[in-house]
């Protein structure tokens, strides 16, 4: 399993990095793991303003469907398209070609409210 040191964690665990004033969000590998078979995601807040810990969009799996939560409050720019077609990224490549959203951050200070790479390991380890 990847816990990634250049991305922050949520405990929802979700993942955020931060470049420039632009982030990209994702779930963690670990979530993928859990989940299972990603068979479609779904996002429909593109050019909205959310606050932290609102839903952006959902995740479906054979079975279920999970909410995602915003890391930091900030604009959804894009969602990657590329997921339309091969949802399956986000269990390949969670933290690279699988990512969900960019975002524009309100406070780019914002992530560093959130987990590091050992912080969200010893959670998911409890």
């Amino acid at each position: 399993m990847e816990f990634p040191s250049n991305v922050k964690y949520t405990k929802e665990h979700e993942w955020i990095r931060v470049e420039g004033d632009i982030a990209y969000v994702g779930i963690t590998d670990y979530a993928q793991e859990q989940l299972g078979d990603i068979v479609f995601v779904d996002i429909t807040t593109e050019g909205e303003t959310l606050e932290k810990d609102e839903v952006f969009g959902t995740i479906e799996v054979v079975k279920t469907i999970s909410d995602l939560f915003l890391p930091v409050s900030g604009e959804v720019l894009e969602q990657n398209e590329a997921l339309t077609d091969n949802p399956e990224l986000v269990n390949q490549d969670p933290y690279g070609k699988g990512w969900l959203i960019k975002i524009k951050p309100n406070d780019t200070n914002d992530v560093n409210d959130l987990l590091d790479a050992e912080g969200y390991k010893a959670l998911v380890n409890e």
